[in-house]
């Protein structure tokens, strides 16, 4: 067993003099100044109208890059959940089921409108609360959701041709769970197809990344959507059983991590509440030895690194070809050690904070159990992080074998372990050979390589030459302990209709 924090002489020292060289360590800060009110204290969003929460149920969401305490939220209570779900069906059944498809796709077109002029707003308030850089919620998540609003839009008038020319009806009031790691983005993937096939909606954030769930209420003001079609109420584990157990409740999506959806399927279990279910992951980048080396190396970086790793479908294992394997891992270090971890708000940081205290005691966790399994850890970065907040320097997992705790378990966080294989049949087994099946990526430059691999990889999406690569036209969604269902694209809006005799 070997373990080291820093790759042989020169390797590290010899990098990292380059890059003062170059300049890469002395970079200006280049703060994002926007600026962006944030409430001292937050309650629910029901019926249109803010409820202020019992006093007793709040707890403080806090800034994961310094520490600092940034709102008092309230966790709603089974009177609060009832009223939500209450107003959701009485606006379902009163007015938004009653509206044409064209008539809806207008208020999804404006809250489309309304996100992309407040873009800015809500990419630091998202860095602010999540911890993750400002130039991945300014360039990805802020614009994939206002562009899921705008395409789920274009669908409202059109669900027969979604549905096979079938007659098609709305499924009532949908509860709707969502994570940490993508607050907004991940509203927007379930509300807008919701919205735009009939149904009402009350949506619960993560107790960690409330806040642009409270801004985003008012583009809903703005945009004039009628009362009780969107209902937020905050809370943690026990305010979202209360919501999925309710029996106004006609479907439940969540995201979140595979043991809360077993949990949540049992309790829906004999119900005739419709469920669709994106959980936990363990995806694989397969390397060939014919791949573009440099380009396959900044798949890697984007697809484990550049997110903190909190992403379900996180490229977390590396399988690549043993004749490469050596030089690819080498090119793999250096790369890495030109990210600088630090301030989210600040444009040159490539890594930001972990969301939780909770969260980075796991990731180091997990960490401790790969170095008593036998795995050498390598840890590198441009700079130092931040004293205060959670960070973690991206690590790199070699010298583990297919049954290690780090292969087997989703770490989510900026971990990747490092597999080897000789033949694409090798690795296609070590790729399937894992409880999840969420997302992977293959790299090889043969057209014909990457189909033969993609289609026997047994998860739900393959990325070709390219990891992360998202698009609200395209679907998404897992297989196995990875879930069930389709968000994004025509197959995001089959789970909230129902048929209907014509």
């Amino acid at each position: 067993m070997s373990t080291s924090k820093t790759p042989p002489e020169p390797g590290r020292e010899q990098a990292r003099h380059e890059l003062k060289l170059a300049g890469a360590l002395e970079l200006a800060p280049a703060l994002e100044s926007t600026p962006v009110e944030i409430r001292d204290h937050y309650g629910h969003y029901i019926a249109g109208a803010w409820v202020e929460g019992a006093e007793e149920a709040r707890f403080e969401t806090l800034n994961p890059a310094t520490g600092a305490r940034l709102a008092s939220v309230a966790a709603a209570t089974e009177a609060e959940v009832d009223a939500a779900v209450s107003a959701a069906r009485t606006a379902y059944e009163q007015v938004w089921s009653k509206l044409s498809g064209l008539e809806r796709g207008k208020y999804l077109f404006r809250i489309a409108r309304r996100l992309q002029e407040r873009a800015r707003e809500f990419a630091v308030l998202e860095t602010i609360d999540n911890g993750k850089p400002i130039r991945e919620t300014r360039d990805i998540d802020v614009p994939l959701a206002a562009a899921h609003f705008f395409y789920y839009a274009g669908w409202a008038d059109k669900l027969g041709h979604a549905a096979a020319g079938r007659s098609v009806a709305p499924l009532g009031v949908a509860a709707q769970i969502i994570p940490w790691n993508f607050p907004l983005l991940m509203l927007a993937w379930k509300i807008a197809p919701a919205l735009a096939t009939g149904n009402t909606v009350v949506l619960k954030p993560a107790e960690t990344t409330p806040l642009t769930a409270a801004l985003f209420c008012e583009v809903l003001d703005a945009a004039g959507l009628p009362p009780g079609v969107v209902n937020i109420i905050n809370g943690a584990g026990p305010t979202g059983a209360r919501l999925v157990a309710h029996p106004g409740v006609d479907k439940v999506a969540f995201t979140g991590s595979t043991a809360v959806g077993r949990t949540i399927m049992q309790a829906i279990a004999g119900t005739q509440k419709r469920a669709t279910m994106e959980l936990g992951g363990k995806g694989a980048n397969i390397v060939f030895a014919d791949a573009a080396l440099d380009q396959a190396v900044e798949g890697c970086v984007d697809g484990i690194f550049f997110n903190q790793g909190h992403v379900c479908c996180a490229g977390s294992r590396l399988l690549v070809e043993e004749s490469i394997a050596e030089d690819f891992v080498a090119r793999l270090q250096r790369r890495v050690q030109t990210l600088r971890v630090g301030d989210p708000l600040d444009k040159n940081t490539d890594i930001g904070a972990i969301n939780s205290k909770q969260q980075h005691e796991t990731i180091a966790g997990y960490l401790e159990i790969a170095t008593r399994e036998g795995a050498t850890v390598w840890q590198g970065a441009a700079c130092e992080p931040p004293a205060a907040g959670h960070y973690h320097l991206p690590t790199i997992l070699t010298g583990v074998q297919q049954t290690d705790t780090v292969v087997r378990e989703e770490i989510f966080g900026p971990v990747l372990s490092v597999l080897t294989f000789r033949t694409p049949d090798e690795a296609v087994r070590k790729a399937n050979d894992t409880e999840y099946g969420l997302a992977c990526g293959v790299w090889s430059e043969k057209s014909q390589k990457l189909f033969r691999t993609a289609h026997a990889l047994d998860c739900g999406v393959v990325w070709a030459n390219g990891y992360n690569l998202f698009d609200p036209t395209s679907p998404f969604g897992g297989v196995r302990h990875s879930g069930f269902g389709r968000e994004g694209g025509v197959a995001g809006l089959w789970p909230y209709l129902r048929e209907v005799s014509p």
